[in-house]
């Protein structure tokens, strides 16, 4: 199973740009960052811009794999979105894995002054977001109508004219799942974690991963060929708590078929609070990206 670390966008360039590089460095597979205007408890503090820091990642790495975790339509556009993401891929030489979520009801979603929206409308808005950002993605030119979306002759040159950006939806639930199964992977923070035990957790998620395994294959795709990414650190036990939960939480996602763990940059205090020499340790253990240990 591959590794990947989030860093979050607190940090100005010269900090940042260190992360980044020791991440490479290190040989893990990708790095991520959060696409949120500001985010929970940490609204207060520095917060940066999602795109603009992954285009200065790209061009301080080389091979890393560099992604968002998650895009929103929040406050995105798929005609600006796409445009972003082009060039982003472009930078980095095809290194962008753009991953999208529905956007939750907290600190971005009426930031722009929009209404509060259901769960059902969140997954419909999700809908047409990746099915427009994908059409803009594939092809020069393009005209399409929808609910929540609209776009009259944006022109996405030069898209199309490579392997288009991995395309990854992250989903938690049937309606959503549907969606990730039409796109190039799946991404997923699993259940809720509150108020369950760690079994009972890893037992959700396989409930999940079989949800996923059942939708793909009824819409003629084949799961086990398709990226699937999980949040090792949305489980009750985090997995930079330790050597031994990170080595706990890679073996049970490998053996329910994720390709992909992603793991948060431990910060000193507060939301993922660790120790960052876990990193270090969690680095020994990786082959090309891939973590070698087991449970």
């Amino acid at each position: 199973m591959r590794v990947g670390v989030v860093i979050l966008p607190q940090f100005s360039w010269p900090e940042a740009k260190a992360r980044w590089q020791s991440l490479e460095r290190r040989g893990f597979a990708h790095g991520w960052t959060y696409d949120h205007l500001s985010w929970r408890d940490l609204a207060g503090e520095p917060w940066y811009g999602t795109i603009p820091t992954l285009v200065a990642a790209a061009t301080a790495t080389s091979t890393l794999r560099l992604g968002t975790w998650v895009a929103s339509p929040n406050f995105r556009h798929p005609v600006t979105t796409a445009k972003d993401l082009m060039t982003l891929d472009d930078v980095s030489d095809g290194r962008l894995i753009a991953a999208v979520g529905a956007g939750g009801p907290g600190w971005d979603a009426q930031v722009l002054g929009q209404e509060p929206l259901s769960p059902g409308e969140r997954v419909a808005r999700l809908d047409e977001f990746v099915t427009l950002t994908d059409l803009l993605l594939r092809q020069p030119d393009t005209t399409w109508t929808g609910h929540w979306f609209e776009a009259r002759n944006a022109k996405m040159i030069p898209a199309g004219s490579r392997d288009r950006i991995t395309f990854v939806v992250a989903a938690a639930g049937p309606r959503t799942i549907r969606i990730a199964a039409r796109a190039d992977g799946w991404a997923t923070t699993g259940p809720s974690a509150e108020g369950a035990d760690l079994d009972r957790w890893w037992s959700g998620v396989a409930d999940l991963v079989r949800v996923f395994e059942e939708t793909a294959a009824a819409q003629g795709r084949d799961p086990a060929a398709m990226p699937r990414m999980l949040s090792l650190d949305a489980a009750p036990v985090p997995a930079i708590a330790s050597l031994a939960a990170f080595t706990d939480a890679a073996g049970r996602a490998a053996e329910l078929g994720f390709t992909d763990g992603v793991l948060h940059w431990p910060r000193p205090s507060g939301a993922y609070a660790g120790d960052d020499r876990l990193l270090d340790e969690i680095a020994a253990g990786l082959v090309d990206g891939e973590w070698s240990g087991t449970r």
